[in-house]
């Protein structure tokens, strides 16, 4: 089990079903405790990888499986009545008022290459919405996540706020997306036209990048082909740093698809151009 400096803080035993949202945000750190102590100990130890099936490889390892059965057992025993929506094992009760959004290793390649560029994706929604955000890197000892409108980062003892950076032209913008697999080809030409006016574009990262914005390190992140589970966790980090998230249209993007994280609402705007012209 990983101390973050406040021990086993996610781990008081609260059941209600009507909790408040500082009990929620115990339970999302208790359910990062339980994913990382199942994780970190089959990172770079030649872990099995299977392949869910398609023409594209898309891979699963036991890590990713036994970490979502952990987390998933955990909301089951504390809070019966809600729902969970998994990237392993599916949904169940997603209707319900409080319904918990989970990837347990987003960047499950870079996982099995040995390379930290992964994290646990812990989300709740609330009536649909974006509630509670967390991402969880255990092998870096980082956690990242959204409180009382704040975005907070905490390495070992050391917590921070985040706050997106001010870059309000593409020239100087850093733009990050996973590969050029999520995309089609018509939306890959889109993504290329706008990385050929922004100051870097570089492919690699998943979740990370999207902290790295919260952080004032990356400017921009455009991705296609998401899932609820691959973005929901991350909507109020972005937002309580300073950020904005959407879809290509401009839209909700709680339930994925084409998203597009910008740092500064300026940025947002012209990349926008690019993407939904």
């Amino acid at each position: 089990m990983i101390s973050w400096g406040k021990p086993h803080q996610g781990d008081l035993v609260i059941t209600s079903t009507k909790p408040d949202f500082d009990a929620l945000l115990a339970q999302a750190h208790a359910l990062a405790n339980r994913a990382s102590s199942v994780i970190l100990p089959r990172f770079r130890a030649g872990v099995g990888i299977a392949h869910k099936g398609g023409s594209d490889f898309d891979p699963v390892t036991e890590a990713d499986k036994e970490a979502e059965r952990v987390m998933r057992a955990l909301i089951n025993e504390r809070f019966p009545d809600h729902g969970i929506i998994g990237e392993e094992f599916g949904s169940e009760n997603e209707d319900a008022e409080y319904c918990w959004v989970l990837d347990p290793i987003d960047g499950t390649r870079a996982f099995i290459m040995g390379q930290p560029l992964w994290g646990v994706l812990i989300g709740l929604a609330k009536d649909g919405a974006p509630y509670v955000g967390m991402m969880e890197q255990p092998f870096l000892g980082e956690r990242f996540w959204a409180a009382d409108g704040k975005a907070i980062y905490r390495r070992g003892e050391t917590e921070k706020l985040m706050r997106t950076r001010a870059c309000a032209d593409l020239a100087d913008a850093l733009l990050g997306a996973t590969g050029p697999y999520m995309f089609e080809e018509w939306e890959l030409a889109r993504f290329d036209e706008l990385g050929a006016n922004v100051r870097l574009k570089r492919y690699g990262g998943d979740c990370y990048n999207y902290c790295l914005l919260a952080m004032g390190e990356v400017d921009l992140v455009v991705e296609a082909s998401l899932n609820i589970y691959d973005i929901l966790p991350l909507i109020p980090i972005v937002e309580a740093a300073g950020g904005v998230v959407t879809t290509w249209e401009g839209g909700d993007p709680a339930q994925g698809g084409r998203i597009i994280a910008a740092g500064d609402p300026a940025l947002h705007e012209k990349a926008l151009r690019y993407l939904n012209p």
